[in-house]
């Protein structure tokens, strides 16, 4: 496995591999998202993926929408926490015809005010179909607990109210922080040569004068577990627990990883579902999650059930908590763990598209690729009492919060 990496000449990033496909994927990943917003901005970054295709200097919407489906492909974006990306699927052939169509968006959009107003109700719809989604909600409202009064709290797709009051020249002020050269890296998994990419690459983005961000990220504040009951118009009730973790690029990361897809990952033998559903058929749906930010990380339990079950299952949750931290896993249970984990990393690398978002977003937070190879060594690398101690620490009950929606 071979990536090429090289910095244009304003500080734009740039990496490849090298696949023989006739389907490549491209796309440019920027290192600002809704923690970037300022207090009146909430939404704001989100609100300008969704209003760079309506637009540009020399295109509009609709030839935007066509520049890539004309020949089969498809373009697409999201808004994280801390990344935006803007990236494209299509014949290996049309590298040119997708970096013109990127650069055109994310550099050159005009953002009528028509489109503006237009925008508001597409997205303040979609925030009002979150709220038929409780499911999906409560993340977001968890997000909230755990990292209240702090930008990563707010919600992605930002308030109603926030959004009537953006203007152009609100929009233009967060890009000129924020869409910065330096802070910019441009992901392939695609069938070029490398040097003729770096040319287009340059054809395209070259042009543009180097920049850097003007206002550094909040500092985090500080934390204490806390429970809360929201009483909503639901059928079932769902709950997350869980507690701030490790940074992207702390050194207890791959173990957290680990024990996470042990507790409550995809396998449908880990022990959450095991345990809660398998054993005692409590509930449907309940999982794991470990997600690492630039200087934090959020470690939550989702689970959804019926009022009558939910105490039970949240006992049988919290002893699974207790056993991880008290009993230290025996040797032929690390390794099947491992493996397990090994499996799933190799197999969401057959996915060219996942892997091009992948290197983009390492490139963010590392600025290095970490290869199969390397990734196995570092899963290989975690032992059972480093297991153990994460476990006290992310797991502490006494840090641990808890959100939960109930019927009214």
């Amino acid at each position: 496995m071979q990536y090429f990496t090289h910095t244009l000449s304003n500080g734009i990033r740039l990496v490849h591999k090298p696949v023989d496909s006739m389907v490549a994927h491209c796309g440019i990943t920027i290192n600002a998202g809704s923690r970037d917003e300022l207090p009146a901005e909430q939404g704001m970054a989100h609100f300008i993926e969704h209003l760079i295709f309506k637009g540009t200097g020399k295109r509009k919407a609709y030839h935007i929408l066509s520049h890539m489906e004309n020949v089969g492909g498809e373009i697409n974006a999201y808004t994280g926490k801390e990344d935006t990306c803007i990236y494209a699927s299509f014949m290996h052939i049309h590298y040119a015809r997708c970096l013109d169509l990127i650069s055109d968006i994310v550099f050159h959009s005009s953002f009528p005010e028509k489109e503006i107003q237009k925008e508001k109700d597409v997205v303040i719809d979609e925030i009002n179909s979150y709220k038929d989604s409780p499911g999906e909600q409560i993340f977001d409202d968890f997000d909230g607990l755990v990292f209240k009064d702090h930008p990563l709290g707010n919600n992605i797709l930002g308030t109603p109210r926030h959004l009537k009051k953006f203007r152009k020249n609100h929009i233009l002020n967060f890009l000129e922080r924020n869409y910065v050269t330096h802070e910019m890296v441009i992901s392939s998994v695609g069938n070029i040569d490398f040097n003729k990419l770096i040319r287009l690459a340059e054809r395209y983005f070259g042009h543009l004068p180097s920049s850097v961000k003007s206002l550094p990220r909040e500092i985090l504040n500080g934390y204490h577990a806390e429970t809360r009951l929201v009483k909503r118009r639901n059928h079932q009730v769902h709950c997350v627990i869980g507690n701030r973790a490790y940074s992207a690029d702390d050194d207890k990361k791959t173990a957290l990883v680990l024990l996470n897809n042990i507790l409550g990952g995809p396998g449908l033998n880990s022990r959450l579902n095991m345990a809660v559903r398998e054993k005692h058929g409590l509930c449907y749906n309940i999982e794991s999650h470990y997600q690492p930010y630039s200087d934090t990380g959020l470690f939550s339990i989702y689970l959804g059930t019926d009022h009558e079950f939910i105490d039970r299952a949240v006992g049988l949750v919290l002893r699974e908590l207790e056993r991880l931290r008290e009993k230290q896993l025996g040797s032929l249970q690390l390794k099947r763990a491992k493996l397990q984990l090994q499996g799933q990393v190799a197999i969401s690398f057959e996915s060219n598209l996942n892997e091009m978002l992948s290197l983009g977003k390492s490139i963010i937070l590392y600025n290095k690729i970490d290869t199969l190879e390397q990734i196995n060594q570092k899963i290989e690398k975690v032992t059972a009492s480093e297991l153990l101690d994460v476990a006290n620490e992310v797991m502490d009950p006494a840090r641990l919060s808890m959100l939960m929606y109930k019927p009214r």
